[in-house]
């Protein structure tokens, strides 16, 4: 059941505003925040996932509270540029980072480096694996310039349009 929802409404942005910022919030409560009553959210918000509007819903773990288990690991933001950029190349490069468990982001970019990938690995061999699967073995990579995070000030992952709280 794909129910199109052409034009979002007010509701809709609130709606939307609130689950991209908490997305375990019970309906009651995001009934309440939103002004409407419980059924109407439950059914706008079960219409937005249907329309495809909710991609997924995630929990962010603290990566400095697992740290202590997990170790901090290393975080990597990589700019590759390929030797050849047809679109066909594109998408074949796009299509393997996409599948590898290392890679938590890519971005197709314009001006510069053709993508720029953030990828997480335990430590400095496994970053270095990583970097040999998709970059190192891989004909048409022509460059690739790796910075590592020593500090992470902002993560915010939301579709910042205004979208009413």
């Amino acid at each position: 059941m794909n129910k199109s929802v052409k034009n979002l409404d007010d509701l809709d942005l609130r709606l939307l505003g609130h689950l991209q910022r908490q997305g375990d919030v019970s309906n009651h409560a995001l009934a309440i925040r939103v002004e409407a009553s419980a059924a109407t959210c439950l059914r706008r918000v079960q219409r937005l996932k249907d329309a495809g509007y909710l991609q997924r819903t995630v929990t962010l773990l603290n990566p400095d509270r697992l740290a202590g288990q997990l170790g901090h690991g290393l975080t990597a933001v990589v700019e590759v540029t390929l030797d050849k950029q047809g679109e066909e190349y594109l998408t074949e490069f796009e299509n393997r980072v996409a599948q590898d468990p290392s890679v938590t982001q890519c971005y197709r970019v314009s001006p510069g480096p053709d993508f720029v990938i953030m990828a997480v690995a335990e430590d400095m061999p496994s970053f270095l694996a990583m970097a040999q699967r998709l970059f190192t073995q891989h004909a048409n990579v022509r460059n690739v310039k790796t910075y590592f995070s020593v500090k992470q000030t902002k993560f915010e992952p939301r579709v910042p349009q205004a979208l009413p709280l």
